[in-house]
């Protein structure tokens, strides 16, 4: 009978649900998108381009393993994947070569190659013996034969201009070579450039003595793989290693989609949590003011005998009903978002683009799922009151709004605020950008959910502030004044999605720029060197700048990631000679100088300490140990960790430096110029100009946390038009007693400019206490917060715009006609 009821109402009062059915299918689209990035990252698979034609490869194991105590006597395995490209000894092809079920193998090195014209990424050499591997062949000229010659892929000789016979200047770790191009194969690769020089030339150009990338296996029996894997794992001298098949190839051949795989996972799950949150407290919102509309409508209910019970399986049949219908149209939508979202990833560079997004239906299924019950739980949370009131008291309830709010509400509001209160104060000591930013969002939400449970009260106090500039105004704002100090649980409806709106736009916004503004500062303090050099600079090109009249130290500098344990830590290789002259990390305790092969330093606030011994995993899986002789405090600018030069490029794909920091006497850029002319592509800065480099960059969280901002931006809109359209009965009463649609509008504009101002002071101060606390702990107190002002006042502007908006639009339609319908109220 009460699902039968719920239909009727909403069959007849359909424009009382638009505003929660539009809540419900942003939520349902939003969380949708955000499970398609996460499905992706835990399915997705990465199509091999180089290693297509054999279907078996063998590597490095491409991750770290650790075993983590659980507690309580448990333990459990845990891997994460490592930076780069894990070696194997070369001589295992022979032993795999010999298996019986094996045809033959084909090994491969892997080592930077950059063609002017082509790639500025991913632009690889090899030797030709691996072509079979991606089963080349070769549509115009010949194999590589002598140290200058090379063979390119169809697409880098389209893209280059090269044709067999030109020459062209390769740029690899060792320096910049002329070479001759003496053949171009008749396939081509989307993601990559591949150059192929001769085989002895190639391995010396790795650097990789007795070791090889990749071993391609040929098989002969159906059974290779299965004693491919039972060699690697019973014979003794074999090292770590591992055997792919079918499409985990793409994973030894794309090292950095494991880490992109990883990358997806934390932003799908974080950021998708974030948004159902953000869901459910607005779709709170939106349900508890559609209720308060129908007051009168459930007090009739109540004065005829409907018990609370059935009042609460009324609202909550609603509820599923517009649930189901926003749930699985939402769902439906979503699944393009998330499609539009991978592509966003993929164009900023944080996605590799052969790691196509997985429309899978599980998504859309939870999506719908959570959407459904996040609406019924509104409903029901929000019905709890009107429910519980006594049939004999409902019609006067419905008419006179209680005055107070129910202790329970009170007592959550004041323990959500509470937990804000202990989620800000954590930020002070969270010092990593991973940890974080999560509870920062996460303190924003409770925040905002405890000024929605004492919205009320916080109306009221408000309306008290605001009443002397308003009462100025002799009618307009007079009348606003009386309507909002009447309707205090209507302008907390209305504030808070605004509050929410400013507050997660300040988040999102800030701690970008706070983190930003900070790694700069950092970085142009600690950079002491007269000119940079870079990007991508060989060995030979140091050489040559080294040896420029009036240079003393030249810094090479090189970034890359190692594991410490199963924690990832951002790591800066630098030539430990005169460091002093070039670099000042803001030393805390121990000394600099004794950086080597070694030892390392490493910043403040990651839990290290002078003379500690630390294990690390390489970018290329290798172990090793290294003595803590130094503590920095410029971490944000420069790293976790501090290796010497040499120990960290021999264990990176790209052993081409970031950088090189130069310092002298006398220097100029034109001299520095002139000792790069063989090396195109090199560009030379001033101290200044590579510290302004420096800032620019994308901001990947300005894509999925943007998408939250509309989506509250939306809400904002609904709420307001739902509010605005409730009170054509007011508008009709003050219309009678002489009151005229201008000054009903003036009044309406007082009210939308009350409501701003009181979520900008709440929004404002909640994003400036979480974002000051925020950047106590990740700057560990050497910066407060950065908020630009022009940024600031689009948040405020941008949202009274807003509210402008949606009390403006359905203040007109309510107004429409000559007179004003009474009745209606």
């Amino acid at each position: 009978m009460m699902l039968g009821l719920a239909l009727s109402t909403l069959r007849h009062r359909r424009a009382g649900f638009v505003g929660a059915f539009v809540a419900l299918f942003c939520a349902a689209a939003l969380v949708c998108g955000c499970g398609t990035l996460l499905v992706t990252g835990l399915t997705g698979a990465v199509r091999p381009e180089r290693y297509a034609a054999a279907p078996i490869v063998v590597s490095g194991d491409p991750e770290v393993h650790a075993v983590v105590d659980k507690g309580k006597g448990k333990v459990k395995e845990k891997a994460k994947p490592i930076a780069d490209r894990a070696w194997v000894p070369a001589g295992l092809a022979d032993r795999i070569a010999a298996l019986p079920s094996v045809e033959r193998v084909a090994t491969e090195v892997t080592f930077p190659a950059l063609v002017p014209g082509g790639p500025d990424s991913g632009s690889w050499g090899h030797g030709w013996e691996s072509a079979p591997l991606a089963g080349l062949t070769l549509a115009a000229g010949r194999a590589p034969a002598a140290p200058d010659e090379v063979v390119v892929d169809a697409a880098t000789a389209v893209r280059a201009h090269l044709s067999p016979g030109a020459g062209t200047a390769v740029r690899t770790p060792s320096g910049t070579l002329e070479v001759r191009v003496v053949g171009v194969t008749a396939q081509g690769f989307d993601s990559q450039a591949a150059v192929f020089f001769s085989s002895d030339r190639a391995r010396r150009l790795a650097g990789h003595d007795g070791l090889v990338s990749a071993i391609g296996v040929f098989p002969a029996a159906p059974s290779a793989a299965a004693d491919v894997r039972a060699l690697l794992a019973g014979a003794s001298g074999v090292p770590a290693a591992v055997v792919r098949t079918g499409d985990d190839r793409g994973r030894v051949e794309f090292p950095d989609a494991a880490n992109a795989q990883v990358r997806l996972v934390s932003m799908g799950a974080v950021l998708g949590g974030t948004a159902l949150l953000v869901a459910l407290l607005i779709v709170v919102g939106t349900f508890g003011l559609s209720i308060q509309q129908r007051q009168r409508e459930i007090a009739v209910l109540r004065a005829v005998a409907a018990t609370g019970r059935q009042v609460r399986r009324l609202i909550g049949g609603e509820a599923l009903v517009v649930g189901l219908a926003a749930g699985v149209l939402g769902a439906v939508a979503g699944l393009p978002l998330g499609g539009w979202l991978h592509g966003r990833f993929v164009a900023l560079g944080v996605v590799p683009a052969n790691l196509p997004a997985v429309l899978s239906p599980f998504p859309a299924l939870v999506a719908a799922v959570a959407t459904l019950l996040a609406g019924w739980a509104a409903a029901r949370v929000s019905a709890r009151r009107t429910a519980a009131v006594k049939p004999v008291e409902a019609l006067g309830e419905a008419e006179l709004k209680p005055p107070r709010l129910g202790a329970a509400r009170i007592g959550f509001g004041v323990l959500a605020a509470a937990g804000a209160v202990v989620l800000t104060v954590l930020l002070t000591v969270l010092h990593s950008d991973r940890s974080s930013t999560p509870v920062c969002f996460l303190a924003v939400l409770l925040w905002c959910t405890a000024f929605a449970l004492l919205g009320p009260l916080l109306a009221r106090l408000g309306t008290a502030v605001l009443g002397l500039p308003m009462r100025a105004s002799r009618v307009g704002g007079h009348l606003a004044f009386h309507s909002l100090r009447a309707g205090a649980h209507r302008l907390a409806s209305v504030v808070t999605p605004l509050t929410l709106l400013i507050a997660m736009a300040c988040a999102i916004l800030f701690s970008q720029t706070t983190t930003g503004r900070a790694a700069a500062v950092q970085r142009e303090r600690g950079n002491a060197a007269d000119f940079v050099v870079g990007p991508r600079v060989p060995a030979t090109a140091a050489e040559a700048v080294a040896a420029v009249p009036g240079v003393r130290t030249v810094t090479r500098v090189l970034h890359t990631q190692v594991r410490d344990g199963l924690t990832r830590r951002s790591v800066q290789g630098v030539s430990p000679q005169r460091l002093a002259d070039t670099l000042d990390l803001g030393v805390t305790a121990g000394d600099l100088g004794a950086l080597a092969d070694g030892t390392a330093a490493a910043a403040d606030g990651l839990g290290y300490r002078l003379g500690q011994r630390v294990r690390l995993t390489l970018a290329d899986g290798t172990p090793v140990e290294v003595t803590v002789v130094a503590l920095y405090g410029r971490g944000l600018g420069f790293g976790d960790l501090t290796l010497a030069h040499d120990l960290v490029a021999a264990h990176v794909d790209v052993p081409l430096d970031d950088e090189l920091l130069v310092r002298g006497e006398g220097l100029s850029r034109s001299a520095l110029a002139a000792a790069l002319r063989g090396d195109p592509g090199l560009g030379v800065l001033d101290h200044a100009a590579a510290a302004a480099a420096d800032r620019t960059g994308a901001q990947v969280g300005d894509v999925m946390l943007g998408l939250i901002v509309a989506f509250v931006a939306i809400a904002v809109l609904n709420t307001l038009a739902m509010s605005v359209t409730d009170r054509r009965g007011e508008f009709g009463a003050l219309a009678l007693t002489g009151a005229t649609r201008r000054q009903i509008r003036r009044m309406l504009g007082w009210e939308t400019a009350a409501a701003v101002a009181l979520a900008a002071v709440l929004g404002l101060g909640t994003a400036f206490a979480v974002l000051s606390c925020y950047a106590e702990g990740i700057t560990r107190g050497t910066a407060g917060f950065a908020a630009p002002v022009g940024e600031l006042a689009l948040v405020v502007l941008g949202t009274g715009v807003l509210a402008a908006a949606g009390t403006w639009l359905p203040a007109r339609a309510a107004l429409r006609g000559r007179t004003l319908d009474l009745k209606s109220a």
